[in-house]
């Protein structure tokens, strides 16, 4: 029998325990990687945008698509759509900004389909046409060019 032994959270659910770089990749044991984004945090919406943003700017868009992701699954139903989109494009970021430009292209254009409900409300003063149009702009580049730099095409979420 091949036991392997699975690293775990303190609350016994597996984690896996190596660090990760800036774009959320693993990294060996014991390599100096980036403080993970706790998961679980209730935040405010502006607290989300706000956090989310510092994430971005930093060239971390895998910890800000953590970020909105428990927007997401911890907010309003009538809102998740709005946090799922803005996770996705961080997500399609993350994978652009890994040379996956088949995946980042995706997500960065489902990300934006998902936003559409909200461009006539602005929630939160997210700039929903400005998003949409950064992501499929960004969606053709990834498609046609070189890998991105994270921090360099992070978008502004607020006006």
């Amino acid at each position: 029998m091949n036991e392997t032994r699975r690293d775990r959270d303190a609350e016994g659910r597996a984690r896996n325990a190596r660090p990760r770089d800036g774009l959320g990749r693993p990294l060996p044991y014991g390599a100096p990687g980036v403080e993970r984004q706790p998961e679980g945090v209730v935040r405010t919406p502006p607290e989300t945008l706000t956090e989310a943003q510092r994430l971005l700017d930093a060239g971390m868009p895998f910890h800000a698509h953590e970020v909105f992701e428990d927007a997401w699954k911890s907010g309003p139903e009538d809102e998740r759509e709005l946090w799922r989109g803005l996770a996705q494009l961080a997500v399609g970021l993350t994978h652009s900004a890994r040379g996956n430009t088949a995946g980042g292209a995706r997500l960065l254009r489902r990300g934006a389909g998902a936003l559409a409900p909200f461009a006539g409300s602005g929630p939160y003063g997210i700039e929903i046409a400005g998003l949409s149009d950064w992501a499929r702009e960004l969606a053709v580049r990834v498609e046609s060019g070189p890998t991105v730099d994270a921090a360099a095409e992070a978008p502004r979420l607020r006006g």
